[in-house]
């Protein structure tokens, strides 16, 4: 659970992020489209970006021991900046996300439109194979850190998509988006301060 638990905070607090998947999974789950196969390939994509970025930066780190140190600090650097990015999207506002009214597509079509937002995206691959993969070398326990990651990210998607409904009367005011904004920050920020206090 030490090792579990910082996983699933961590991937949770850098998957709430608004990012075009996350607006395209909630679209989806307003309109009511496909949304379980949606959230399958968005957390089945992810699974396998954390499993290779906790694979590979682990495998890395015993190898190189001085480049955990590198990453450790790289990694801080990072949630700095990103949580510096929230907090200034929450300080000037003005974020809303409107449900499209198109006609509905066809489930390949909205599939293929979504690995192509998912993989052709390269946040993706700083959070899971950079920043999730540098963090779970702090832990002896790797694979409990990427399982916690891998959790948070299906039920992550799964809540957004069939949440959506709820949330859209919620996420209608920028102000919800300000505190969400103001959230991720501080979490950014307060996990960035636990690397460089390590």
């Amino acid at each position: 659970m030490n090792a579990f638990v910082p996983g699933f905070l961590l991937s949770l607090s850098l998957i709430v992020a608004i990012g075009a998947q996350n607006a395209f999974v909630l679209r989806q789950g307003l309109r009511r489209e496909h949304v379980f196969w949606v959230c399958l390939t968005c957390g089945v994509s992810d699974a396998l970006l954390i499993a290779a970025g906790v694979a590979g930066f682990g495998a890395l780190a015993e190898a190189v021991p001085w480049f955990e140190t590198v990453m450790r600090y790289g990694g801080a650097a990072f949630l700095i900046v990103y949580g510096f990015m929230n907090a200034k999207s929450a300080w000037r506002g003005g974020s809303t996300l409107e449900a499209a009214r198109a006609d509905p597509k066809p489930l390949g079509q909205t599939l293929l439109i979504l690995l192509t937002i998912t993989f052709l995206n390269p946040h993706v691959y700083l959070d899971t194979l950079v920043l999730i993969g540098s963090i779970s070398a702090q832990y002896d326990d790797r694979l409990a850190f990427g399982a916690g990651a891998v959790l948070a990210s299906i039920t992550f998607f799964f809540a957004l998509g069939y949440g959506a409904r709820l949330l859209e009367p919620l996420f209608a005011n920028p102000v919800s988006w300000r505190i969400l904004d103001g959230g991720i920050a501080l979490t950014m920020w307060a996990i960035a301060a636990s690397l460089l206090l390590l």
